[in-house]
């Protein structure tokens, strides 16, 4: 039996391997998806049958989470990914912490000839409180994620006097209960002590994400997301489960390389995404607009796509917002098809979640070869004809370019402002997410197109088809 479930263990871990390759590539992304949720089906079924549980609990309960996620999987709108990613990446955690706290009270004691003795080693003390403190960090920090992204919770960086000072504490708190607990995990006191450890992680937690600001938010989700990884391989260590130590290190590992990327992407290091409280205060700081915001019909703009022969559409979360995705494909196709070259450029942080653009436009369909990155589209964009920026804001902003004073200042942008012509379209004259004013709007260049950008794009169309 220990043989055929370490087999199956292998199994699934490839199966997690190719599935994350699978992941990389848009043709392939939704098989690798399929592929993974195999071998963690694999993973779960057969560590839970050796463990003596009845078949029909096993299989009720992959039904009932599949019902579950199924309908929730349904129910959400596009607009809603980036909080049931935080949503997905906090359950992890607590499971993690249920995992840690559960295998605690199970070793603490057990019987022998009628005697209760402690048999909680110091590594398997030393496990859990990982356990427990990455994934109780987890599970707060991602629901605070989720009512920042909801809407639920002010999007802003909240801070207060000695914030550092009392998350410091927390910290030092943390690492002495977890220490006295690993050292004395038999001790009377040992039981209070891991108390101790999940309370001031869940409140780590949450003081943690309140001072990040609602900007920094695709940022904050994937490294959850590596924390959700790290808090189950703990988790792996406690039960000594080899599947789900290698899953935990794959997630883990997977998403501290997303967040690097992201924070490079930002030319921002992880330490000031995490203490620096961007968005904390409507910035004040930054050289004035001198220019004014020159709004344009969808007829008149229709005229100027029509002459166009090079145009590049510039995602962000407005579209998302707008439900405009499948407007932008069609508008796509009817460039094309008056020999228009059409360009989907996407920035690494646009949106509020890691990749949020590019699940958007796949689901409409969009050519994966038609998506350029950033850095792709820099180099050439002076010879474009239209940018169409549809709800994105500081990964256009051109003050993160030539603006020392701008909180943003020395972040790659996409250069949307030195296009041949910009349309920007947006609901009404408002800053982002960040609370930045956007020196694009006032560009000698751009044009606003102001209104619900799905209604715009299907306005824009409908010209063409009228011609």
């Amino acid at each position: 039996m220990e043989t055929l479930v370490n087999l199956s263990y292998i199994a699934a871990a490839i199966l997690f391997v190719f599935g994350i390759k699978m992941l990389g590539h848009a043709d392939t992304a939704r098989k690798g998806n399929q592929i993974s949720s195999i071998g963690m089906a694999i993973a779960i079924i057969v560590t839970l049958l050796s463990q003596g549980l009845d078949y029909k609990l096993v299989f009720g309960g992959i039904a009932a989470g599949s019902v579950i996620g199924f309908i929730a999987a349904k129910r959400v709108q596009m607009t809603g990914m980036p909080e049931l990613v935080a949503l997905f990446n906090g359950f992890g955690g607590l499971a993690s912490l249920l995992v840690g706290w559960a295998e605690y009270q199970r070793t603490s004691h057990t019987k022998l000839a009628g005697i209760d003795i402690a048999k909680v080693e110091t590594f398997t003390a030393g496990v859990i409180v990982l356990a427990i403190l990455i994934g109780g960090i987890t599970f707060t920090g991602s629901l605070y994620a989720w009512g920042k992204l909801s809407g639920k919770l002010s999007g802003r960086a909240l801070t207060f006097g000695g914030q550092k000072t009392v998350n410091a504490l927390l910290a030092l708190g943390i690492i002495a209960a977890g220490a006295i607990f690993t050292l004395a995990p038999t001790a009377e006191l040992a039981y209070p002590t891991l108390a101790v450890v999940i309370v001031l992680a869940l409140l780590l937690g949450i003081f943690a994400v309140m001072p990040i600001g609602g900007g920094d938010m695709p940022v904050v989700i994937s490294l959850l997301n590596s924390c959700s990884g790290l808090a189950a391989c703990a988790a792996g260590f406690v039960i000594a489960n080899n599947v789900l130590i290698v899953a935990g290190c794959l997630v883990g590992a997977s998403g501290l390389i997303l967040t690097i990327i992201m924070c490079k992407a930002m030319n921002r290091t992880l330490v000031n995404v995490l203490f620096s409280s961007f968005g904390a205060t409507t910035p004040a700081t930054g050289n004035a607009s001198t220019g004014e915001m020159k709004p344009l019909s969808v007829e008149d703009a229709y005229y100027i796509l029509e002459a166009a022969r090079n145009v590049i559409v510039i995602p962000g979360y407005g579209m998302a917002v707008a439900q405009a995705q499948h407007a932008v494909k069609e508008l796509g196709e009817v460039l094309e098809a008056n020999d228009c070259e059409v360009r989907f450029a996407i920035h690494p942080v646009a949106g509020r979640m890691p990749g949020h653009m590019n699940v958007l436009l796949a689901e409409a369909d969009v050519p994966y070869e038609q998506l350029v990155e950033m850095d792709d589209v820099n180099p050439t964009i002076e010879m474009v004809d239209v940018a169409i920026v549809i709800g994105a804001n500081d990964v256009v902003n051109p003050a993160a370019v030539d603006d020392p004073a701008s909180p943003i200042y020395g972040m790659p942008i996409i250069n949307a402002h030195k296009a041949k012509t910009t349309f920007c379209l947006k609901r009404g004259k408002g800053a982002g997410f960040s609370g930045l004013e956007n020196a694009l709007f006032t560009a000698p260049n751009s044009r606003m197109i102001y209104g619900d950008a799905k209604a715009t794009v299907t306005g824009l169309v409908a010209q063409f088809k009228r011609s």
